[in-house]
């Protein structure tokens, strides 16, 4: 018993030496913390309160000594003589005289009448030899007729809908354009007004009009942003909170809008977009009374709790049933005369809303209650303010407070009462946020600035990294100790001599040897420059073995296909009498069966071996490339065929003769060899074709090699290897499937060519269209979709014939083949049989393969695309990226474009990994001859990205949805299909900025 007491005081005693230690710990942490804390506090509230106060002292010495870059001068007030109540029978004489006699006014008012208003107005001239243009600043005006002599035709007209002559749509009523005045100019005009109009006339000169113009405009602007923003700000704050009251705030946030943007005359339009015209006065009618069902239903659910407290039941009915009146004579009355109960109604709210507000404040002392109470009562102020002046044709109440500015300060009252709501609610996230925020601030890149002497003035910790300088404070680092004096001469001259630069510069070697490459963006401001530097390094490494991959084999060390296919057109051009040229295509016998009984090791082992016997007795001028698992070509310039064929025999002989000595084993390899005579007017295809014929005879007769010399018929029957199939097999239904096209724009001319790709399409018993997907599924689990895929084709050839002449734009037509049908014997007879019965627009014709399948295969693809080839038509790789393992393969296929994978395309702006590879993929495509199409390409940003990277064809929703065939024939150009003006006109700059770099392309067209 003593034993264990003892124990246990031994271990209390233990635990207590362990807490004494952990409690002094937590005291060094705890005051750690408060300092920490002490340093968060302040600098909270420097951003709370310094910051904000510096803000609003700078704002408003800005706005009282520095001049507005919209300011104007020179708008005169004009005089005039108007009259409203003139018989219609009355001809432009008699109008004019009857007009003289008016008296003289500078405002006339309509007093809601739409009968037309005519007045006589002399301009005098504006002076400063400037364009003299008059403005008739009434939103109300509908139309407007002007003349200088009523012998004369009028020099102008307008309305909502359409302009002409001089006359043209001003801020939110009408302008003429006068020309330069010499002595006054006396107009006669008509104008129709729709609502409380108030006719005024002002002279000004034409460039301060302008100015007025864009001000109202960016008024207009920031207005209508300002305001969505907010409105999208306090819906999403609904949604993610379930605080439904915001999502009526939000739409009481629009109606205040649109209520604005009737005071201020922009009301016709809607987010950059026209309102029709004969939709004007319904929506204007529908804006009134929807706002103020909005602000009922925002007032009674605001303050639900506190119109139960203070009573007065009826009121609030009263204000319900205005609304209910209010709406009927939106739809029931005519514009003149809904006003007069709109005014009656809202003047009636007003009063209302005033007493129940004030009873609510008396009873609460809620801030959120007297913010949201504040911006409620700003707009019903300003709102009845405008009801009076137009109603008795006097001043607004308040010049200020117009509906403009009410509802920039209404809805910074409603942004205040959120704000407060929200502060106590989610503070803590708030703190979380910023920690994030400031964790993010932290960017991965090298950022620097340097002097005009290139000494480092600051730089961050991710350069730092990079260079490896060490944290020496008060040392200096100049540039020429990374880079070397060279490197910056070149990045000060360029900085200096543009407004952006960017270069690849490869650093100094580091004490262990090592180089790196950087890219580094610079700009020369205040004589200082500040850029950032990327290490690319790995980056620069893989091009540079995409590049070698792109043209050698990695295997033997030769020229793969494409770079053997490059010195093949390189000799056929260089061509001539005294220059002959041939070429050698050779396959080694029994190779299969080294790799079937002994491996894929022993087999490139031979493969390799075979090509330093080949390079052993080839001259400069004579090359080799591996085409095929087993194939090669030799390519032999300056030399005749017999020389040719000599070399040819030497190279038989050297491959077929000595055993291949692998570890301990010997394996015996022969060869077959087809050299023939080059002419100048062949085509790389059908010059490989041919040899490769010849290889197969001296295969087939165990001749070891044979040769073709020029006039051989070997060349004349390559052409008619294809055979023509029946048509369309009859078990398919047409009526059911129906064909799409979709525009794709080419990056260096938008407006001068429409290529597009041809998508099936089905509808299904009731009319409804089957998403393509499922036809190709469909079809490929039962073996139907050979029969689908010829359908296309066939159709898709048809039509290009029936329509070639209208298709003067077309450059090439996309057309999906599906993995299945590439692998089916049957079908691919099929289609080249097609294609041969529709010659005429094979050359528009440019077939689609996805990358998977290519690669599934690639001796079957490489001989499928050799043969669209041979017959006109192109090839392009479609879904490119997606087996990304490597390029290598791309030496075996002679594709002319390769469309990137949309998933690449689409996320390329968020995931910097997607954007790399997409900058690869495009680099690599330059240096290849091949063009590239982006796929997917669905907003502006992802376009200028394309661009920047040099793309040379684009397709999306951004630019087209699927059109029909009808449409695709009835439009000029791919870009024929935006509709955005700012689209069209980043369009017109993308390629203006595109065009040099495509002067060294080889064209897909």
């Amino acid at each position: 018993m003593a034993g264990e007491l003892g124990n246990e005081r031994d271990d209390h005693g233990r635990n207590a030496n362990d807490f004494a230690d952990e409690f002094a710990e937590l005291t060094g942490t705890r005051r750690r913390w408060r300092v920490t804390a002490r340093l968060d506090e302040i600098f909270r509230s420097i951003s709370l309160y310094a910051v904000p106060a510096a803000i609003m002292l700078l704002s408003g010495i800005v706005l009282m000594f520095q001049e507005s870059q919209y300011a104007v001068h020179g708008a005169t007030p004009l005089s005039f003589q108007a009259q409203g109540d003139l018989p219609a029978t009355f001809g432009l004489p008699l109008v004019q005289g009857s007009l003289e006699r008016a008296p003289v006014v500078e405002q006339f008012s309509t007093h809601l009448s739409e009968a037309p208003v005519w007045f006589r107005v002399t301009v005098p001239p504006v002076g400063d030899d400037q364009n003299t243009v008059i403005e008739f600043p009434s939103r109300h005006a509908q139309t407007l007729v002007c003349w200088r002599n009523p012998d004369a035709p009028p020099i102008g007209r307008a309305d909502r809908s359409a302009v002409s002559g001089a006359i043209r749509v001003s801020k939110a009523g009408f302008a003429i354009d006068l020309g330069h005045l010499v002595t006054p100019v006396t107009l006669l005009c008509e104008g129709k007004f729709s609502g409380p109009a108030h006719l005024s006339l002002v002279a000004w000169p034409a460039s301060q009009l302008r100015i007025s113009e864009k001000e109202f405009h960016r008024s207009n602007g920031l207005l209508e942003g300002g305001l969505l923003t907010l409105s999208a700000f306090v819906l999403v704050t609904a949604i993610i909170n379930k605080e439904w009251l915001y999502v009526l705030f939000a739409a009481w946030l629009i109606g205040n809008l649109r209520l604005a943007a009737n005071s201020l005359g922009a009301d016709t339009q809607w987010l950059e977009r026209a309102i029709p015209t004969d939709w004007d006065v319904l929506v204007r009618k529908a804006t009134f009374a929807i706002y103020y069902v909005l602000t009922y239903s925002l007032f009674t659910q605001l303050f639900k709790r506190e119109l139960r407290l203070i009573g007065l039941r009826w009121m609030v009915m009263v204000l319900q049933w205005a609304g209910v009146v209010l709406c009927c004579a939106a739809i029931a009355l005519p514009y003149a005369h809904f006003i007069p109960v709109l005014w009656a109604v809202a003047a009636l709210g007003i009063v209302i809303v005033l007493v129940l507000l004030a009873r609510i404040l008396v009873l609460t002392r809620s801030r959120v209650a007297i913010w949201y109470s504040a911006s409620l009562a700003i707009v019903l102020f300003a709102t009845f303010s405008e009801v009076i002046a137009a109603a008795f044709n006097a001043r607004a109440l308040s010049s200020a407070l117009n509906s403009v500015t009410a509802a920039l300060f209404s809805s910074l009252m409603a942004a205040l009462a959120i704000a407060e709501q929200m502060r106590a609610e989610h503070h803590g996230k708030l703190e979380a946020q910023t920690e994030l925020r400031n964790a993010y601030d932290v960017t991965p890149v090298g950022l620097f600035t340097l002097n005009d002497q290139g000494v480092f003035v600051r730089g961050n910790a991710a350069l730092h990294t990079m260079l490896g300088i060490p944290n020496t404070e008060g040392r200096a680092f100049r540039w020429d100790q990374f880079f070397g004096q060279s490197t910056w001469r070149m990045l000060l001259d360029v900085a200096q001599h543009s407004d952006e630069s960017e270069l690849e510069i490869l650093s100094l070697p580091r004490d262990d040897g090592r180089t790196s490459r950087y890219l580094v963006k610079a700009i020369f401001a205040g004589g200082r420059i500040e850029g950032s530097l990327q290490d690319i390094t790995e980056r620069a490494r893989t091009m540079e073995q995409l590049r070698y991959l792109a043209e050698n084999d990695p295997l033997t060390g030769v020229s793969n296909r494409r770079g053997i296919e490059k010195s093949l057109g390189e000799a056929i051009r260089t061509l001539s009498d005294a220059r002959p040229a041939a070429l050698a295509y050779l396959d080694l016998d029994r190779f299969k069966l080294v790799n079937d009984l002994f491996g894929h090791a022993a087999g490139d082992e031979v493969l390799r071996q075979a090509c330093d016997r080949m390079r052993a007795r080839l001259s400069a001028d004579q090359s080799v490339g591996r085409t095929g698992g087993d194939e090669f070509i030799v390519v032999f310039r300056d030399a005749t065929i017999k020389e040719a064929a000599a070399v040819g025999r030497r190279l038989v002989d050297a491959i077929s003769g000595e055993p291949y000595q692998i570890g301990d084993r010997a394996f015996q390899v022969r060869a077959s060899a087809g050299v023939i005579e080059l002419t100048a007017d062949m085509r790389v295809p059908d010059a490989i074709s041919s040899a490769d014929r010849a290889c197969r005879e001296a295969k087939k007769g165990r001749r070891e090699l044979v040769v073709y010399e020029r006039g051989a018929a070997a060349f004349r029957e390559r052409l008619a290897e294809l055979r023509l199939i029946d048509a369309l097999d009859a078990g398919l239904t047409p009526n059911t499937l129906f064909l799409e096209m979709q525009p794709i724009m080419e990056m260096a001319s938008p407006g001068e060519s429409l290529n597009f790709e041809v998508l099936l399409r089905m509808r299904d018993s009731d009319g409804n269209i089957v998403p393509a997907s499922r036809i190709i599924s469909a079809a490929e689990e039962n073996g139907s979709i050979g029969m689908i895929d010829k359908w296309v084709l066939t159709n898709t050839l048809t039509w290009i014939d029936l329509h070639r002449d209208q298709l003067s734009k077309t450059r090439f037509v996309c057309v999906n083949l599906s993995g299945a049908s590439l692998n089916d014997e049957h079908f691919v007879r099929d289609i080249f049989a097609t294609l041969a019965a529709h010659e005429r627009s094979v050359g528009l014709l440019c077939i689609e393969i996805t990358e998977t399948v290519a690669l599934h295969d690639l001796d079957n693809t490489r001989r499928f695309v050799d043969r669209i080839h041979q017959l006109g038509g192109r090839i392009a790789l479609d879904d490119f990226g997606a087996g990304f393992s490597s390029f290598s393969y791309l030496k075996d296929l002679a594709v002319d474009a390769i469309k990137i994978d949309g998933a690449f395309v689409k996320s390329m702006a968020a995931h910097p990994a997607n954007l790399a590879i997409v900058e690869s993929i495009v680099a690599l495509a330059k240096n290849l001859g091949i063009r590239s199409v982006a796929e997917w390409v669905e907003d502006a940003a992802t376009l200028e990205a394309l661009s920047e990277l040099g793309v040379d064809y684009v397709q999306g929703f951004l630019i087209a949805r699927p059109q029909t065939p009808e449409a695709i024939l009835a439009a000029d150009s791919a870009a024929s299909f935006v509709r955005d003006p700012q689209l069209a006109s980043l369009l017109v700059e993308l390629g203006q900025s595109f065009y040099p770099q495509r002067s060294s392309r080889s064209a897909l067209h």
